[in-house]
């Protein structure tokens, strides 16, 4: 079996989305079979908070991931990267409470990760393995819907809604074999609605949130135009349903179909589909 890892450390540095307190971010190689795993450098004994479905804490607008003496938010931009490139192993250093949002999308991610390169790593077994998805796994709630169903190969397609008419109603399928995580999914930035600004903000929310990291609309238009893609929004959603799957480590061949989804629908799906690995581990 092999695994990759980081040829090299990097380092990057913004302001976190909800916070909106600076954060250095130094992204090492790690051992193989030691998975993606954050840790806290700016707390005492620099606490591990590892990169699993196990770990998810609070959902809201995020991800959070929480360790026993430490915790992480908005790891999944970061997290869809790695995985969109490859790194299967990568230690996250973090001087604070959450990963910076940077410009809204994981493009910087991506670049920094592909000018360090990757390394191929050899284990003798497969501390991760994977399964096959049998049968549609389904996570609802109201008209809101996120699964993962048989198929030969692995795809995203993802539908969203809004009254915006800027927004409205959007689809995109997206398959890794086909298109590259790097130019179809990662440039794909974050967006809000301008209506909702004001009751996150007073809710302890996107304090960090600016026109210059995230794409904002009302009901007359964009406001920081102009978008990377005609359907950036959609393209976003999936980015953020890679960063979710990425806790499983190794991910399920599957057609994952997600409507209206959220961070929350994500994790349970990863969380239903973990349950089904590891039944299927034991009966073997």
């Amino acid at each position: 079996m092999t695994q990759r890892t980081l040829k090299a450390e990097f380092e990057l540095s913004g302001i976190g989305l909800h916070s909106g307190e600076p954060t250095r971010v130094r992204v090492l190689p790690a051992a193989v079979g030691e998975g993606r795993y954050f840790v806290r450098t700016d707390l005492p004994g620099a606490p591990i908070v590892p990169a699993k479905i196990e770990a998810v804490g609070q959902t809201a607008l995020s991800t959070e991931l929480v360790g026993i003496d430490a915790q992480i938010r908005t790891v999944e931009h970061l997290l869809a990267a790695l995985a969109g490139m490859g790194a299967d192993n990568a230690r996250i250093e973090v001087d604070g409470p959450e990963v910076p949002l940077l410009d809204g999308s994981a493009l910087v991610w991506v670049e920094a990760i592909a000018h360090t390169g990757l390394i191929p790593q050899e284990c003798q077994e497969d501390s991760h393995p994977s399964f096959v998805v049998a049968e549609p796994v389904w996570v609802r709630h109201g008209d809101a819907f996120v699964a993962a169903l048989p198929s030969a190969e692995t795809r995203f397609s993802y539908g969203i809604d809004f009254e915006e008419q800027a927004i409205g109603n959007q689809w995109y399928s997206w398959s890794p074999e086909v298109e590259s995580f790097a130019s179809a999914i990662a440039p794909a930035r974050t967006f809000g609605l301008a209506r909702q600004v004001d009751q996150l903000r007073q809710a302890g929310l996107i304090k960090g949130g600016t026109l210059e990291n995230a794409l904002v609309c009302d009901r007359s238009g964009w406001l920081n135009p102009p978008l990377r893609f005609a359907n950036e929004p959609v393209r976003h959603k999936i980015l953020d349903l890679v960063g979710d799957l990425s806790l499983l480590r190794t991910l399920p061949k599957a057609h994952y179909l997600a409507y209206k989804a959220s961070h929350n629908l994500h994790v349970q799906l990863a969380k239903a589909l973990n349950s089904q690995a590891w039944a299927v581990l034991h009966a073997s």
